[in-house]
Formats: C-alpha cells, structure tokens, sequence
C-alpha cells in the first residue's frame, strides 16, 4: 500500500485504517486547521489557545566574546572565499583555460592568508581569555587568585568574629553603664 493510498483524500471525508484523530490535533500545532475543523458558516469561528512554533532553549554554552567571534567569521569568509579560487583553479587547469596560472598564484596566496586567519581566532581568543581572566583549566592563574582572595576575605571574617565574641564576653568592660 503506497503512502497516498495510506493518507487521507482532501475532502473526501473517508479515512484510511491508519489514520486515526490525533492527525487533526497534529495539524492544529501548526496552524493548519483540519478539514473537520473549518467553520461552516460565516460567524462560526472557534478561538484556539496561541502554540508558538517553536520553544527557545536557553544556550548550553556560554557565547563567543565580541572580538573572537568577529576573528572567527573574516577567518570562515576568508577560507570560503579560498576554498572557491582552489575549486576554480583546478576546473580551469582541467579545462586548459589561461585563467588556470593566476588562479593557482592566488589561490597560494589566499591559503597563506586564511592561515593567518585562522592563527587569528586563535591569538584573539588567547588574549581574550589572558586580559579577562577567564581560563577553563583546574591549573589557572586567575583561579588560583580567585581562590587565595576568598581564603582572606574567609580568615578576615573568622578573625572579625572571634573579636566580636571577645568584645561580648569581656564582662563589659569598656561600657560606662548597662542598657
């Protein structure tokens, strides 16, 4: 049995085995209405609840900073625009065409700069990552600094607290009268 013979005619009204009423409510989700579902006059019009088309997820990856992710898309442009003088040199060297010479030069050349290019989102991501201190790895510089500020700031507390007590416990001493 073909896949038209399995689905239902339009307007027919008569449907296969197969098909069943969940059809109808999968053609509402995409605003399609269903040919049950159309008003028969005028006035009848039926409000259905709003369902978007899609649902945003949020990002599981936080984005690219501005500057890498300006490198990274003149380094894809540059290595498009290159791919596609190789791809032109070679149908012309193919086909013997005068245009084969220069195509290759610059397709060398181009090779040269989208390695550039490339080397580029690289030394923009590392400066990125070395001015704002954000590296990934356990072994990180600014981790470690992370770290020894909030062991002070916790041994600052400790110590701010055992004065606290030693002030409350002194037996009021250094109070001229009671509240």
């Amino acid at each position: 049995m073909g896949t038209a013979e399995r689905q239902e005619a339009p307007g027919s009204g008569v449907e296969s085995a197969g098909s069943t009423a969940p059809r109808h409510r999968a053609a509402r989700v995409h605003d399609i209405p269903a040919a049950s579902d159309m008003p028969s006059g005028r006035g009848a019009t039926r409000e259905e609840p709003y369902q978007p088309l899609w649902v945003e997820e949020p990002a599981r990856r936080r984005r690219l900073p501005d500057p890498v992710r300006n490198s990274a898309v003149r380094a894809v442009l540059i290595i498009a625009v290159t791919l596609l003088q190789a791809m032109v040199a070679f149908l012309c060297t193919l086909a013997g065409s005068w245009l084969a010479f220069p195509m290759v030069l610059s397709s060398v050349a181009s090779t040269v700069v989208a390695t550039w290019g490339a080397l580029d989102v690289w030394v923009t991501r590392q400066v990125w990552n070395q001015r704002h201190g954000v590296v990934s790895t356990p072994s990180s510089t600014a981790r470690a600094l992370r770290r020894e500020r909030r062991k002070a700031r916790r041994q600052a507390r400790v110590a701010e607290r055992t004065q606290e007590r030693i002030r409350r416990q002194g037996g009021g001493t250094g109070q001229l009268s009671h509240p």
